[in-house]
C-alpha cells in the first residue's frame, strides 16, 4: 500500500470560497428583495468587453 504525501498548500480554494460565502451571507441575512437587488448591484463583478 503507498503512503499519500501530503503537500502544503499556498492557496486553499476551499477555504477561501468558504470565507467569501459566509461573508456574503452574512452581509444579506434579513434584506428584503429590493435590497438584496441594490446589494448584488453594487457588488457585482465588472468584465471588461
Amino acid at each position: 500500500m503507498k503512503a499519500k504525501i501530503k503537500t502544503e498548500k499556498d492557496f486553499d480554494t476551499v477555504k477561501t470560497f468558504r470565507k467569501i460565502k459566509d461573508k456574503i451571507s452574512k452581509e444579506i441575512k434579513g434584506l428584503t428583495y429590493e435590497q438584496l437587488s441594490e446589494y448584488f448591484e453594487k457588488t457585482k463583478l465588472k468584465t471588461h468587453s
